[in-house]
């Protein structure tokens, strides 16, 4: 009969404590080695997140800004006028006169007799208007009339001597009546206005009253001019009426033609 042999106990424990001691020896030694780590890249800008409720700051692109300017939004132009100064020749010569400084052919000859029985006519009462406060006057558009039947359509002009000069009320710029290739009167006119969007009609009145001024020199209706002539006329042509205005309901007193009626926006009263 054979005998089995048992291990001895202290055999078994030596075994064991050797096998902990070396596994506690490569655990340590693999925590002690050196990581290498990649080369890190340069640091980028967070990317904001959206917010999770909606932003109430106005932005230029959602909603226009309330805020009242701090200076124009427009150049004054009564400060800065029209910038319309006459273009300046370089040189003047007998086919390139240049208006705008010139004074070529001034009173170099009277013109033919034919040209000057038609400007120094004798007005015609029939064509002579009043206004309320009681200033006589001839419509603009006859002293064109009258120059186109003199030196014929094509045969004057109106040079602008200067540039425009506008103020809070009025227009003002300096003209030049040149008239078969001789100049013949230099004059300012004049045109009030009321509200900036009446500045391009301005303009225009303000030409108007420099040609009527610059007839003056060739003899057109000189009679308006004359103050015995005026106070003539007046006896003869024209009267006054009370009035009273239809807006207002202010009663006043107007000159009127005696073969005129009173209209907008007055009401003759008795």
């Amino acid at each position: 009969m054979h005998c089995i042999q048992r291990p001895c106990l202290t055999s078994v424990y030596r075994t064991v404590s050797r096998s902990l001691i070396t596994s506690s020896k490569r655990h340590q030694a693999g925590n002690n080695t050196t990581t290498t780590v990649p080369a890190s890249k340069p640091p980028t800008s967070p990317i904001p997140k959206p917010s999770s409720s909606p932003s109430t700051t106005p932005t230029a692109a959602s909603s226009p800004s309330t805020t009242t300017p701090s200076r124009p939004t427009t150049d004054n132009i009564s400060k800065t006028g029209l910038a319309d100064k006459p273009v300046e020749l370089e040189s003047s010569t007998e086919d390139k006169i240049d208006w705008t400084r010139s004074f070529h052919g001034l009173s170099a000859a009277p013109f033919p007799k034919e040209a000057a029985s038609i400007l120094l006519a004798e007005i015609d009462p029939e064509e002579v208007e009043i206004k309320p406060d009681g200033i006589v006057y001839l419509p603009e558009i006859k002293y064109r009339r009258t120059l186109n039947k003199a030196f014929g359509p094509g045969g004057w002009g109106l040079v602008p001597r200067s540039e425009s000069i506008v103020t809070p009320r009025m227009v003002t710029r300096e003209y030049a009546l040149v008239c078969h290739g001789r100049l013949v009167s230099v004059a300012r006119g004049e045109q009030d206005y009321f509200s900036p969007e009446g500045i391009p009609t301005a303009t225009e009145g303000c030409r108007s009253n420099a040609l009527v001024r610059c007839c003056k020199d060739l003899g057109i209706a000189s009679e308006l001019w004359d103050p015995r002539w005026i106070r003539k006329f007046k006896a003869q042509y024209t009267r006054e009426a009370w009035v009273e205005h239809l807006v207002s309901k202010k009663k006043s007193k107007i000159w009127v033609r005696k073969d005129d009626q009173v209209s907008y926006p007055w009401k003759e009263t008795k």
